[in-house]
């Protein structure tokens, strides 16, 4: 049995809560996942389950799974899911998919929709027990640019991309589009539950043009097409408490969200989990419609009005600053369209709008994980309170960055102030795959705010941190460099490309646009690897062919597809030759010297050692240990610490933790521990100059509000090298 442990939220009670967790499982436990239940005091519960991954035997690696669980009032609880054969839960599910020519139909329940190719809007007719609406009443969405042009809006195709008992998922790929002009790529995912009076609608724009596109205006709207004397519209936003904004004489009200609003406005809650909603509500005696936008303070500007026509969304608003999607850059906003009666409180509405803001996540024992052996071994025996809240300090000290193309990623300071952005933030780009620490850090502790991390920070990578459209192969399906605007003026290079975090993504959300993601940017590593560039021996550094590596092999470990590894030999081989040709592993830095970059070879020594674990070959460990032992030899200062770069002018003492992986490498391979020893200076010196950041001042710079803080870089490139060296010394009482 596996427990799945709830914390306690909320004041009331959730029956019938859907909810969602992932279960990690060890090669060769489960080749069945319809053996899978969830229980708690021997009742089973309905869910649904999607493997999301398998091992080489073909036995299930990750499995995500759905599932109803009643929640208490004030209190944790816990579920557990068991493997069983002959348990099945009491439940006749009301889902229900059909097709009728070109029409889709899906009954919930409490809802019935259908859906249509060519469609102007998000449905063709939908159904509730009250009411009955038809296209004309969902309109949008509707695009307007900043030369005043209205893009016209149609779906082309519908399909369903997961059905179960629990929910079904239906996505629409459509355009927006001028008359004679190339169009704007969209998708529409809806997620229905069984027997809920709500649908989630996530939209996800993309710039499927060569040329940026400034948007003035992008929403959504509820037109009933029957109207009623007895209408009630209202208007709400939380911060701390909710506050209502109720319309008076038929007028139309609004509430905008926007820089302005937010930079005098405190809020305690680490945003990533939680900061407040924003919904709009329409009601007669009969009917209703609320709409909650998600995360709309950190997705700013965002605005919803309601009035006696209706509702609006505006995932961009029209009295806001207009937001500019450069090309090939997404974005995903989401919304729930909660229907009722007429007859449901605000208070209700507004208790399931905070709930979409802030969902139920059951955590797993980090036991699960390690003996799992789905992650990096990051899980210490005999763990030391000083070093484990220096890691988690480390982990929660970043500036949010509120924006709707800004938010799950941070300007990284040093690059800033270095000028890299003409004077503009230098966005960081989820740089040493801040995804994945934070994926790594939740396994090993359960703190559900680092699975928060991971999810805003994989969405805004999926959507603005990758190059969804370009004529360049070698920039196509590529993640952005660090740099201004998150690709203006930037660059696509295998020493800023990871694949980890958005499989870790994956694999936590169930969401298949994560793993095709990650894949896309494999084939485009596989493309730059190609390039003349990497045909020269020690014309490039070591984190170049370094990183590369590591994104083929976690691939490859996710697929086992053979294709991911026929670069990974040429790699070491290029290692090999580069050696050859040097004595070691010398970077080229000015016209005329060639030299030592500390952190780069840790690099190529950290992603060889992923290899070797996969592929056991000679050459690969003693290439290792030479280069660490050249290291040891020649970059180690007389007071402990490794230099930064090998110059008299870059000899300054280094604070780059990715020594110590190669450190722990190589006590691995040989068991020696002067490899340990050797680290123990930069291992305290990293645990010392921590301390906690959150919130603070805020400024608005461009399209983002700031808080103060560094970026995500330290503790993306620092979590696992400190936490493996932490390990492998406390194994030996050197700390």
């Amino acid at each position: 049995m596996i427990p799945l442990h709830f914390e306690k939220t909320y004041k009331h009670p959730r029956i019938a809560e859907p909810c969602t967790v992932a279960i990690p499982f060890k090669k060769g436990v489960l080749k069945d996942e319809t053996t899978l239940v969830i229980t708690k005091d021997h009742q089973v519960f309905p869910s649904q389950c999607k493997v999301t991954s398998r091992w080489e035997d073909h036995s299930i690696r990750w499995v995500f799974i759905r599932f109803l669980a009643d929640l208490p009032a004030n209190q944790s609880i816990t579920y557990y899911c068991e493997t069983t054969t002959t348990q099945k839960p009491c439940f006749n599910s009301p889902l229900q998919t059909t097709y009728n020519e070109d029409i889709l139909a899906i009954d919930t329940g409490q809802i019935h929709f259908t859906l249509q190719p060519n469609q102007q809007g998000l449905f063709n007719t939908l159904t509730t027990a009250s009411t009955s609406y038809t296209s004309e009443c969902f309109t949008g969405p509707h695009l307007q640019d900043t030369f005043a042009m209205h893009y016209a809006t149609c779906i082309k195709k519908w399909e369903v991309i997961e059905q179960g008992p629990i929910c079904t998922i239906i996505q629409g790929k459509g355009y927006h589009y001028l008359e004679g002009h190339t169009s704007l790529k969209y998708d529409i995912l809806l997620t229905a539950y069984a027997n809920k009076p709500w649908l989630e609608v996530a939209y996800t724009l993309t710039n499927t043009t060569p040329e940026p596109i400034s948007i003035m205006s992008l929403d959504f709207q509820f037109n009933p097409t029957t109207h009623s004397e007895d209408i009630q519209s209202c208007v709400a936003s939380s911060n701390y408490q909710t506050t209502y904004i109720n319309s008076e004489n038929g007028e139309t009200i609004q509430k905008l969200i926007d820089a302005d609003s937010l930079i005098y406005e405190a809020n305690e809650h680490i945003a990533e989990v939680f900061y407040g909603t924003l919904f709009a509500n329409y009601q007669t005696k009969n009917t209703g419609l609320c709409a909650t936008i998600y995360q709309a303070h950190q997705n700013f500007p965002k605005a919803v009005s309601a009035g006696p026509n209706g509702l609006t969304i505006s995932i961009i608003p029209t009295n806001a600053d207009p937001i500019t999607l450069q090309s090939g850059m997404a974005r995903q906003q989401k919304m729930l369209l909660h229907f009722h009666d007429g007859s449901e409180p605000l208070s209700e509405l507004n208790n399931r709008s905070l709930i979409y803001q802030m969902p139920d996540r059951p955590t797993l024992d980090p036991r699960c994980y390690q003996e799992a052996n789905v992650f990096e071994d990051v899980f210490v025996a005999h763990p030391i309170s000083e070093v484990e809240i220096a890691l988690i300090n480390k982990a929660d000290s970043h500036s949010r960055c509120y924006g709707m193309l800004n938010w799950g990623d941070s300007p990284d300071p040093g690059y800033t102030l270095q000028g890299r952005g003409g004077g503009d933030p230098v966005w960081t780009n989820n740089e040493y795959d801040y995804p994945h620490a934070c994926a790594l850090l939740y396994a090993r502790t359960g703190i559900r705010r680092f699975l928060d991390y991971l999810l805003v920070s994989g969405r805004h990578w999926i959507d603005v941190d990758i190059c969804h459209y370009s004529n360049n192969p070698l920039l196509y399906q590529g993640q952005w460099e660090h740099t201004n605007g998150h690709c203006i003026d930037g660059h696509i290079v295998c020493s800023h490309q990871w694949v980890e975090g958005l499989l870790d993504y994956y694999h936590f959300t169930g969401d298949q646009e994560a793993l095709e993601a990650a894949i896309g940017i494999g084939h485009n590593v596989q493309r730059l690897l190609d390039t003349p560039m990497f045909q020269q021996k020690g014309e490039i550094n070591a984190r170049e062919t370094g990183w590369a590596l590591r994104s083929l092999v976690a691939l490859y470990k996710e697929t086992y597809d053979e294709q991911w590894l026929t670069k990974c030999d040429w790699i070491v081989g290029h290692f090999e030759d580069w050696e050859k040709e040097y004595g070691h592993w010398l970077s080229p830095y000015t016209d005329n010297t060639a030299i030592r970059v500390v952190f780069m070879i840790a690099i190529a020594v950290g992603s060889l050692m992923r290899y070797y674990r996969i592929q056991p070959q000679d050459r690969i460990r003693d290439m290792i240990l030479r280069s660490v032992d050249d290291l040891l030899e020649n970059a180690l200062l007389d007071n402990g610490l490794f230099y930064y770069k090998e110059l008299p002018s870059l000899k300054r003492l280094g604070n780059n933790t990715i020594i110590l992986e190669a450190l722990t490498i190589a006590y691995e391979l040989t068991g020696d521990l002067k490899y340990l020893q050797a680290g123990i200076p930069t291992f305290k010196s990293a645990i010392s100059n921590t301390s906690v950041s959150i919130g603070g001042t805020k400024k608005i710079v461009g399209d983002a509000l700031i808080t103060n803080g560094p970026g995500t870089k330290n503790f993306a490139q620092s979590f696992w090298p400190l936490t493996t060296f932490y390990k492998a010394a406390t194994t030996h009482n050197l700390l």
